[in-house]
């Protein structure tokens, strides 16, 4: 059974959607870029609807000024009020919930790595994690809400907004930079997760531009934390059926673990 909550976050309302189940170890979606959610070809609402007949409950959200929710849309280096009160409510909407994952891609990704924390989550699962600053991407009113802030669309539609000659030059500075120290959000992101104390899941859709970019730096990074662990697909972005397959049987082992 799915059904809608609003719950206040930062003085604005967030709309939120619960799938409900018996389980005890749930999952809350955090959208990525402008996305809302119910996810690109309502990709994370068909995840969720896979998740909750398999007995866990799922809750996804609008963050702060995208769909359903009021406010300003400030991305997600902002978010870490909306991914605390949506974890909060799932937690009080579903109160047999003993477990709670997080489970979000791009930017998504690099916020739960961020911000989880204050959300209280037991485990994180993570796919193709952003890690290019803003001055290497295009800028956000380039993100289309329907391409859910994912390059490989950019480089597919390549329509109004979406300066690709800057993303490209930005993953170009990252190969330059092989040799260097990492810097930036790369560099950001990869001390959160050499810090983390939950269990982490990183999923790289090999084709998917973010993932090369991140791989990029995890591998300059050098020493990787224990409690990480990454599975790759070649693929771009999880779109084909058996890459969605691929990715719901590994959120799903995430949830049970």
């Amino acid at each position: 059974m799915r059904r809608l909550i609003a719950f206040p976050c930062v003085g604005e309302t967030l709309v939120g959607s619960l799938d409900q189940a018996s389980g005890s170890a749930g999952l809350l979606i955090v959208s990525a870029g402008n996305e809302i959610r119910c996810g690109a070809h309502r990709g994370m609402a068909l995840l969720a609807q896979r998740l909750a007949a398999a007995g866990h409950p799922v809750f996804r959200y609008d963050r702060r000024g995208v769909g359903d929710s009021t406010g300003e849309n400030r991305g997600f280096r902002e978010s870490a009020s909306d991914i605390a009160a949506a974890a909060a409510t799932f937690a009080a909407e579903v109160p047999h919930m003993r477990r709670l994952v997080a489970f979000g891609t791009c930017d998504a990704a690099t916020a739960l790595a961020l911000f989880h924390c204050a959300a209280g989550v037991d485990a994180l699962v993570l796919a193709n994690p952003w890690t290019l600053d803003e001055q290497d991407t295009p800028p956000p009113a380039g993100i289309r809400a329907h391409d859910g802030g994912r390059p490989g669309e950019w480089l597919r539609r390549a329509s109004g907004g979406v300066r690709l000659g800057r993303l490209f030059s930005g993953l170009r500075r990252i190969s330059d930079r092989k040799s260097k120290l990492l810097d930036g959000l790369a560099a950001e992101l990869m001390q959160a997760l050499a810090t983390i104390a939950v269990p982490v899941t990183i999923l790289l859709a090999e084709r998917d531009t973010m993932a090369i970019a991140f791989a990029s730096a995890w591998d300059r990074a050098g020493a990787h934390p224990a409690n990480c662990t990454m599975a790759r697909r070649a693929a771009d972005s999880f779109a084909s059926s058996p890459d969605k397959e691929w990715l719901f049987e590994r959120v799903l082992a995430a949830v049970r673990d």
